[in-house]
C-alpha cells in the first residue's frame, strides 16, 4: 500500500492540468506517519507529503546537467503526467521507488502508483495536514 496525503495529490493534479498538452516530472518526499498529526498508521509507515518543484534550479540543471532543485537522497517518488492518457510507467518516465501517473481528465481517479518494473501499486489517499517543517 502506498500513502499520499489529498493536498498533495490535489496539488499534483492540478499542475499536471496547467502543463498540458505538456508532461510533468515531479520529485516527491515522505513523511513518517508518526510526525503526521492525525495519521492512523504505524509510527514508521512512509507517507507521500511533499514535492520539489521542477524548476527549482533549472539553470544549473541547463548549464552542468546537475538537478541542484531537490536535495540528494531525500526523494523516494515521482510523479509524471502523461497527457497522452497512459495510466502506466513509461521507458522515459524517470524510476523511483514510487511512480505516481497521472491522465487526463486529472482527478483522482486517473491517478495511480506503480513499482520500478511498473507493476500498479494500491494507493490511499489521506485526509491529513502534514507537519509545517521540511521533510525527512
Amino acid at each position: 500500500m502506498v500513502y499520499v496525503t489529498r493536498g498533495l495529490v490535489e496539488t499534483l493534479l492540478r499542475l499536471a492540468r496547467e502543463a498540458e498538452p505538456d508532461d510533468v516530472t515531479i520529485s516527491l518526499a515522505v513523511t513518517r506517519a508518526e510526525d503526521i498529526p492525525d495519521a492512523d498508521l504505524p509510527a514508521e509507515t512512509p507517507v507521500f507529503t511533499d514535492f520539489y518543484l521542477p524548476s527549482a534550479g533549472a539553470s544549473v540543471n541547463a548549464v552542468f546537467g546537475m538537478d541542484l532543485g531537490t536535495p540528494a537522497g531525500q526523494t523516494q517518488g515521482r510523479f509524471v503526467s502523461h497527457p497522452s492518457g497512459y495510466m502506466g510507467v513509461d521507458k522515459t518516465d524517470d524510476l523511483h521507488e514510487v511512480i505516481f501517473v497521472a491522465v487526463p481528465p486529472w482527478d483522482t481517479d486517473s491517478f495511480g502508483a506503480f513499482d520500478r518494473a511498473g507493476q500498479p501499486r494500491e494507493i490511499e489517499i489521506l485526509d491529513v495536514e502534514p507537519p509545517e517543517e521540511y521533510p525527512q
